[in-house]
């Protein structure tokens, strides 16, 4: 398996740990009050679960499976690649720490711009990887 799928997958499965986590504190907490505040990882729950879960599993099967068009292990420019994992864990952590940068409103919209960008940047590179059949 090549190394950013590794990656990719490896950093999805942390996103599962930790939105499950969440997610397990606000159902405790729904069922005995310890703390109303826990409340506020919702968001957190969902952005790591919908984003850092399922996109970053998607794209490292993604990068994992898509065939090969020349002999040997060659993958294309794997480094538009690499920039799209970066973008999307960017876009990730700026999303969840927003709320603590109250005189940033700006801040949500720039996580969402890093998250389209880097399923922008991928999408551009698989586009080479795939070919239409018969060809």
């Amino acid at each position: 398996m090549p190394l950013l799928s590794v990656f990719f997958i490896r950093t999805a499965l942390i996103y599962l740990s930790l939105g499950f986590t969440f997610g397990g504190l606000m159902l405790f907490n729904k069922g005995i009050t310890i703390m109303p505040a826990v409340w506020s990882l919702l968001p957190a729950h969902i952005e790591f679960l919908l984003i850092g879960w399922t996109i970053q599993l998607l794209l490292g099967v993604a990068f994992w499976i898509l065939p090969r068009f020349s002999r040997g292990p060659a993958r294309g420019r794997e480094e538009i690649a690499w920039l799209s994992y970066f973008l999307v864990n960017a876009g990730i952590w700026t999303d969840v720490l927003s709320p603590l940068f109250h005189e940033l409103p700006w801040l949500p919209l720039l996580g969402r711009l890093f998250e389209v960008g880097a399923a922008a940047v991928f999408a551009g590179y698989a586009w080479g990887r795939v070919k239409p059949i018969g060809s």
